[in-house]
């Protein structure tokens, strides 16, 4: 009897990345190493175990999917699109509330863009999931920073060629006027854009694997909400299928508590949590007939 396996690869791009200088080129422009613009604290330890993982599991692993945050650089959840009551820029790391906007604290730069900001900062408060975070600039479309990982690249690699599959590749992001944490979901969904509604049908061909695995960045965030709607909508209902590879995936600094309470409900919800060394050994382990 077979077991057909897939991994989920949520975001493993450099801009999430502590990586060392061995992993950060020069920037031809300033002659400085270039540096991840939103590091998660052992985000780079995590993609080597998963690279590895990758590797040893090459022959047991029927399918990888990838997805990989794509912005632009005026995006509602960037510096650029919003400033402060006198102009001045807002930083990153800002939460930015309706009400906030509407006495006054913060405006979008462009005055046009106030109804609809208004709109969505609204639709965000009645969903309850999510304050809008003001991030710095990061996974902008075409940069290095966009790119995966390099080890985790080059096993994926390895892979296509050894099994002559091609790596699946999910943007998500690219939609400058809401939040797409989930690659299933955009925060708000925008009815004119189909790109930012429910993936159902990336979420049944996930639903077709006897065992799904998932690992990436980051837990607090983007593994999070992607996995609370790949679980959600699962049509077979087979949680047990959905395995979360707990050391292949870090939150982010100040969201520890997102991490571990993500953990317990995935727990709750019968989803399994394993190391990638123990997922391995379950790969490695014959199918009962």
């Amino acid at each position: 009897m077979s077991r057909r396996t897939q991994l989920l690869i949520i975001d493993p791009q450099n801009d999430f990345c502590d990586l060392p200088d061995s992993h950060r080129p020069i920037d031809p422009l300033t002659q400085a190493r270039m540096a991840p613009a939103l590091p998660v604290v052992g985000a780079h330890a995590d993609m080597l175990r998963l690279a590895h993982f990758v590797n040893a599991a090459r022959d047991a692993l029927d399918a990888i999917s990838i997805t990989l945050d794509s912005h632009h650089r005026i995006d509602i959840a960037h510096p650029g699109f919003w400033c402060q009551a006198d102009g001045t820029t807002v930083s990153p790391f800002t939460t930015i509330t309706a009400a906030q906007v509407r006495a006054g604290a913060y405006r979008p730069r462009d005055a046009t863009a106030l109804p609809r900001a208004m709109a969505y900062l609204d639709e965000l408060d009645r969903l309850g999931r999510y304050t809008l975070m003001v991030w710095p600039v990061h996974c902008e479309i075409g940069t290095w920073g966009h790119n995966v990982h390099a080890d985790l690249k080059a096993a994926l690699a390895s892979w296509e060629e050894q099994r002559l599959a091609v790596v699946q590749t999910v943007t998500k992001g690219e939609n400058p006027w809401t939040e797409h944490y989930s690659a299933m979901q955009a925060e708000v969904p925008d009815a004119d854009d189909p790109h930012t509604q429910l993936n159902q049908a990336l979420i049944d061909q996930l639903d077709q694997a006897d065992l799904l695995l998932i690992g990436g960045e980051a837990s607090s965030h983007c593994v999070k909400a992607t996995t609370e709607h790949i679980v959600t909508h699962l049509r077979s209902g087979r949680m047990d299928k959905v395995v979360l590879l707990t050391d292949a995936m870090s939150p982010v600094g100040g969201f520890e508590a997102q991490h571990e309470a993500f953990f317990a409900d995935m727990r709750a919800r019968g989803v399994r949590l394993a190391r990638c060394d123990e997922a391995l050994q379950w790969l490695r382990t014959p199918v009962a007939a």
